[in-house]
This record gives C-alpha cells, sequence and structure tokens, in this order.
C-alpha cells in the first residue's frame, strides 16, 4: 500500500518545499494536501505556482487534496461558516461548492488524483434530504473534477449522515461510480468500529485515512499512541479487493518535537505497512 503522508499537522503553517522535503525524507511517495487557506492557499495564485514548480522538479507527488473545511484562514474562528455540502440552506450549500471548486481548480498547476469531500459537519442528521443533497453535490463537484483528471473521494466522518453504510448508499442511489470512498480509520474507531466499516465499503475503499484514538474522541493520534488493533486492522486492509494508499492524517496540535517529527512518520509508516 502506498506510503502517504497529509500535510494536516502542518496546518498551521504555510506549505513550502522544506515540509515537502521532509515528508520524502520519511518515506512518503505522495502526499495529500491539506486545502486550508492559511496553509495551502488555492486562491493565491503565487503560492500555487510556487507549490507547482517544486512538484514539477521532485519525484514526491501530490497525491490528493482534502476539500476545504472552512473559506477563511482561521478555521472558522474568524466567524465564516463551515463549508457544508448538505447544509438546509441552499445558498450555504452553493458556497460550499464554489469554495471547493477554488480548491479543485489548483489541480490544474498540481495534478492530483483524488479530492477528499466531507459531507456536513458532526451534528449533521441522516434524511431523505441528506441523501438528496448530498447527491446533487457530488453530481455538480463530480462533473467539474472530472476534466481535471480527479476523482472524488466522500469521507465517513462521526456524524450520522456519514456512517460508512450511509456513504455506500448514497452512491447507490445517486448512480455515482465516479465517487470513491475514503475510509477514515480513526473516525470509524470511535463510531460504528473499524471490522464493520470495512464490511460495510470495503469494494469502494481507495484511500484510507491513518491515526489513532482512544475510542472515544477523534484525536488523529499516532499509530499505536490509542488502542486500534493495528495488526488486525492492516490484515483486514490488505484482504480489500483494491490497493488502497495508506494516508497517515495526524493532528497538528500533540506537541511533538518538530525535530523528530520525521522519524516518528517513519515509524508510523513501518507499523502499518
Amino acid at each position: 500500500m502506498q506510503p502517504i503522508l497529509s500535510t494536516h499537522m502542518f496546518v498551521n503553517q504555510q506549505l513550502h518545499p522544506g515540509l515537502l522535503e521532509m515528508a520524502a525524507r520519511a518515506g512518503a511517495e505522495g502526499v495529500e494536501i491539506f486545502a486550508a487557506r492559511q496553509h495551502f492557499d488555492y486562491t493565491n495564485r503565487e503560492h500555487v505556482e510556487q507549490m507547482a514548480e517544486w512538484f514539477r522538479s521532485h519525484a514526491l507527488k501530490a497525491f490528493s487534496m482534502h476539500a476545504p473545511l472552512f473559506p477563511d484562514r482561521e478555521m472558522g474562528r474568524s466567524g465564516a461558516h463551515p463549508v457544508n455540502l448538505i447544509h438546509p440552506e441552499k445558498a450555504r450549500r452553493i458556497d460550499a461548492m464554489d469554495e471547493i471548486k477554488r480548491a479543485l481548480e489548483t489541480a490544474e498547476q498540481i495534478p492530483f488524483k483524488y479530492l477528499v469531500v466531507h459531507l456536513g459537519e458532526k451534528t449533521d442528521s441522516w434524511s431523505q434530504r441528506t441523501v438528496e443533497y448530498a447527491i446533487t453535490a457530488l453530481e455538480h463537484l463530480g462533473a467539474f473534477a472530472s476534466p481535471l483528471g480527479v476523482r472524488l473521494l466522500v469521507e465517513n466522518l462521526t456524524s450520522e449522515a456519514t456512517t460508512p453504510e450511509h456513504l455506500a448508499l448514497i452512491i447507490e442511489l445517486g448512480h455515482l461510480p465516479q465517487v470513491g470512498i475514503c475510509l477514515d480509520l480513526g473516525h470509524a474507531h470511535t463510531t460504528t468500529g473499524i471490522p464493520a466499516a470495512i464490511q460495510a465499503v470495503g469494494p469502494q475503499v481507495e484511500s484510507i485515512h491513518v491515526h489513532d484514538n482512544k475510542g472515544f474522541r477523534d484525536e488523529h493520534l499516532w499509530p499505536g499512541d490509542g488502542n486500534i488493533d493495528w495488526q488486525a486492522t492492516m490484515l483486514a486492509l490488505h484482504r480489500l479487493p483494491k490497493d488502497p494508499a495508506l494516508v497517515l492524517e495526524i493532528h497538528h496540535n500533540l506537541g511533538d518535537d518538530y525535530q523528530q517529527i520525521q522519524s516518528k512518520i517513519e515509524q508510523a509508516f513501518a507499523k502499518v505497512r
């Protein structure tokens, strides 16, 4: 399984070549760029071109992008509404799609294979309207992403609307073969459980978010610092019909010594191979 590093752990600082070079030294074969404006400003042509130039001249590639969660530079602390594709208000849904399309457009300069999308927020419930809004958003974004060579992946979260079973049903009811699933192991561990999640969506999984927790909160810990059974989990993942990438997605505020992060990334990749 291809080892990928999410830049989420550096979300509070601007993405720069030094971070990408460290990812390569740590054994990552690609990165998932976390599209947050204070980190990767997809609206800033100069920043996008700087990153594009680096990728064009290095072996490490942009494997995927995580869609924006907020449209501001403070992750919502400025009062900006979250990016929510299934919000009850139509204007909010349109704003969310527009923000995601701004990030998607960077694929013209920085080619990436997948866009990982959140459907809603933690409190979103499951209903017929949820299904309708989700299908509409995925159809619209999929049509925008396809000419750019990008495939959409929906991620299981911790809400009722985004369980693995419900994501599979949305894809089925919407007849959306152009949409796959990013299985987030940490989210599954705190909700349905990892074995049930794999059983529900296994054939549709194309990318896996790897992080740990103790089963109660979405902590994004290093593998082994929580209580996920990694041996059993990796055995199950290796039985999947596809060979998904393993995207290490660690929290940005664990207090890690910057000088030790490279070795911790290396150890994490070794643990989950």
